[in-house]
């Protein structure tokens, strides 16, 4: 009924209206998600190469630490440079081939990132509930696997609605967001988009709450695990080497919760488009100095590398 209702004029690109119409406010956003997005990506940069040169970093933790800085680097750079393009040169423009390639990154790191973190919440499980079995348990090849496991699962949650949506036509182009988005997108299609509309929500909720709860009954474990110490320093230690991560997915979740509490129609996309900033620029860098600044081993990592260029400047 979309296709006989509206103009069957054949749609090849699509217009991203982005954070604000205000030119002097747009400049602001730009630096800002400019000097956020370089920060990110140099401190994590630091951080994976910390973990390749360091042979005391050769752990579980840390493995899995390199690959979710690897991801954090990969998600805001798939959101914050195409926009800042946009910002700079002015055209708002975006081919639909381009625009599906944008969220299919998208989502395959954001739902990567989902998996990884259960998968940060077990580690820490078997370090606290089974810390004399730990490194037999975590070994390399396990790893390995549950690295794998985290992106076979982010393809399988993107491929099955963005394969339908391929096929879809589209009538309008405009997309009220700063990124391509699911949302938007299938706002302008002509073609009826109920089924996918529920399958892109079903996919979405099952990745929330799968992961959601293998979070949480490893932090039940974890929690009781440590309640049972016999002293306050020993509890104290223990909650330090599984605090940063409980950060992390406090922000993470809570972000996403926060932007599906429905407001008002008329402030919801607005606020949608503020809140998603949280994810896309801020958390990787609060992540950054929440992984390093709480971690004793990473920045005594860094000292050493930091002593080891000194010594080499001074040398030559």
């Amino acid at each position: 009924m979309k296709s006989v209702m509206r103009n069957h004029s054949a749609v090849t690109t699509f217009i991203i209206l982005g954070l604000t119409n205000d030119p002097q406010l747009e400049i602001l956003v730009f630096v800002f998600l400019f000097i956020t997005y370089l920060l990110s990506v140099i401190g994590n940069l630091i951080i994976i190469s910390l973990i390749f040169m360091d042979s005391h970093l050769k752990i579980a933790m840390y493995f899995f630490l390199q690959n979710f800085s690897f991801l954090e680097i990969s998600f805001t750079t798939a959101c914050v440079p195409p926009y800042l393009y946009i910002i700079s040169s002015g055209d708002r423009t975006i081919t639909i081939k381009a625009c599906f390639s944008q969220i299919f990154f998208i989502v395959l790191f954001g739902a990567t990132d989902f998996f990884l973190l259960a998968v940060m919440s077990y580690d820490r499980y078997v370090a606290i509930c089974k810390p004399l079995h730990y490194v037999t348990i975590m070994d390399s090849r396990v790893c390995r696997s549950l690295i794998l496991c985290c992106w076979v699962s982010g393809l399988l949650i993107i491929l099955p609605p963005l394969g339908l949506t391929l096929h879809l036509e589209f009538c309008d182009s405009v997309i009220d967001h700063f990124v391509c988005d699911a949302s938007p997108i299938l706002r302008n299609s002509c073609s009826d988009t109920w089924f996918i509309e529920q399958l892109v929500i079903v996919c979405a909720v099952l990745t929330f709450i799968m992961t959601l709860v293998c979070i949480v009954l490893s932090y039940i474990y974890i929690i009781r695990t440590i309640l049972r110490l016999p002293s306050v320093q020993q509890r104290k230690k223990a909650f330090s080497t599984c605090s940063s991560h409980m950060t992390v997915v406090s922000i993470t979740y809570g972000s996403c919760i926060f932007m599906y509490i429905k407001p008002s129609a008329k402030d919801e996309v607005a606020i949608n488009k503020a809140v998603s900033l949280l994810p896309i620029s801020v958390a990787p860098l609060l992540n950054l100095f929440i992984y390093t600044l709480r971690n004793k081993q990473v920045k005594q990592s860094f000292r050493d590398v930091l002593k080891r260029l000194a010594f080499l400047s001074q040398k030559y």
